[in-house]
């Protein structure tokens, strides 16, 4: 009787006892077979980024493989009035070389040569310098035109003028007799000049007197010739040409001289 011991009821070793039978007794689960792996959840990244781009400041490029694609498309098509432009621009051009081609072609064959123009001789109708009253100037003028070109004939059409200056108030005018001047050719004409009315004021009247005295009367002579060319059978279109001489001449009478002159010319193709 000693040696039994009794244990209580609710003892801790009594259900320790009990828990584990039942972990005994209990079947437990059959592992999963190798075929199917267990899914395993997934991993969750390191760390994760969010970086914040302006709109504006987004390019989107193409891969080096459409790079070339992408030009050829995004390349702005030309437009109906730059093709337009440039054909005109392109005939222009055309043109202007034709044009200087046929020049060049033309001065070696036909070799121009610009004429010349001098003033041989002038003579004054007396003028009556001892009052104040308006004076009427009449010149005669001896004008020789020069054609030196073998193969250029000039036509002096109408409408040309001659003017007589002194101290840039016109004296008297005229104009140009019409005719035509054949290839290597000199002409001599004659020019009459008349004015009427014309005041002097009493400053460029005295000067006047006294020019004359010293046998030094300064006077420009202003030529405008409308003229046309003709080569071969063709004639141009009107050319004007322009003939400017300083003369001083001794005295102004029928018999005055030409102590000095300077002739100059130009010519206005349009």
């Amino acid at each position: 009787m000693a040696d039994e011991r009794v244990h209580p009821h609710n003892s801790p070793s009594h259900h320790q006892h009990e828990d584990e039978e039942e972990e005994v007794s209990t079947p437990r689960p059959s592992p999963p077979s190798p075929e199917k792996p267990i899914a395993q959840p997934p991993q969750s990244p390191a760390a994760t980024y969010v970086i914040q781009i302006p709109k504006d400041q987004i390019y989107r490029v193409p891969p080096p493989e459409n790079a070339d694609r992408f030009k050829c498309l995004s390349r702005p098509k030309p437009s109906r009035t730059c093709c337009a432009c440039r054909f005109f621009c392109f005939t222009l051009l055309t043109l202007i070389l034709l044009l200087g081609i046929a020049a060049g072609i033309f001065y070696l064959v036909v070799r121009p040569e610009s004429p010349h123009y001098n003033i041989n001789s002038i003579s004054i109708s007396p003028l009556n310098l001892s009052s104040s009253s308006p004076i009427s100037p009449q010149f005669n003028i001896s004008v020789t035109a020069n054609n030196p070109n073998d193969h250029i004939g000039i036509y002096y059409e109408k409408d040309s003028s001659v003017q007589a200056f002194y101290n840039d108030v016109i004296l008297c005018d005229g104009v140009l007799p019409q005719f035509y001047q054949p290839t290597n050719n000199v002409t001599e004409f004659n020019v009459d000049l008349k004015g009427s009315g014309v005041q002097l004021t009493s400053s460029l009247l005295n000067q006047l007197v006294a020019d004359e005295k010293s046998e030094t009367v300064p006077l420009k002579v202003k030529l405008r010739a409308p003229v046309k060319i003709k080569v071969g059978s063709v004639k141009t279109w009107t050319i004007k040409v322009k003939v400017n001489c300083d003369l001083t001449v001794d005295k102004l009478t029928s018999q005055s001289k030409i102590v000095s002159k300077d002739c100059g010319y130009a010519v206005d193709v349009w």
